[in-house]
Formats: structure tokens, C-alpha cells, sequence
């Protein structure tokens, strides 16, 4: 299940940007993971919402997102 959190529940230097964001800044998503959850927020609004999936769901997410089914 997903969490939204108004205040980070990871330190700032866990997070990074997707190599895949714009390098106009307009697109950027930023990640961060701990050894339980997978962390995703909109890296032009650090202090926004963060979406929070377990590690089998992100890697579910990202197979689908590149094309390699479940």
C-alpha cells in the first residue's frame, strides 16, 4: 500500500534524481530508499508529498515502466 508524508521519512542526502528526469528541471523525480521502503517525490518540491511503496512493488513499477511486464 502507498503513504503520503508531508515531512520526509528519510534523510535529505538518501535522496536522488532519476537519471531519466529532464535536464530542464521541469520533470525531475527524485528517489531514496531504505532497507524496508522505496521513497518518490517531485524534486521541485523537496518538502511536498513522498510516496512510499515497499522494495517488491518499486521493482514491479519499474519493470512495467521499461517494458518488461510483471
Amino acid at each position: 500500500m502507498t503513504v503520503q508524508h508531508v515531512v520526509s521519512p528519510v534523510p535529505e542526502s538518501a535522496w536522488f534524481k532519476s537519471s531519466y528526469s529532464g535536464s530542464e528541471g521541469g520533470e525531475c523525480v527524485e528517489v531514496a530508499h531504505t532497507v524496508d521502503t522505496m521513497h518518490v517525490r517531485d524534486s521541485k518540491q523537496d518538502k511536498g508529498p513522498v510516496l512510499t511503496v515497499r522494495p517488491d512493488a518499486w521493482t514491479r513499477f519499474v519493470g512495467l515502466a521499461a517494458g518488461r511486464g510483471v
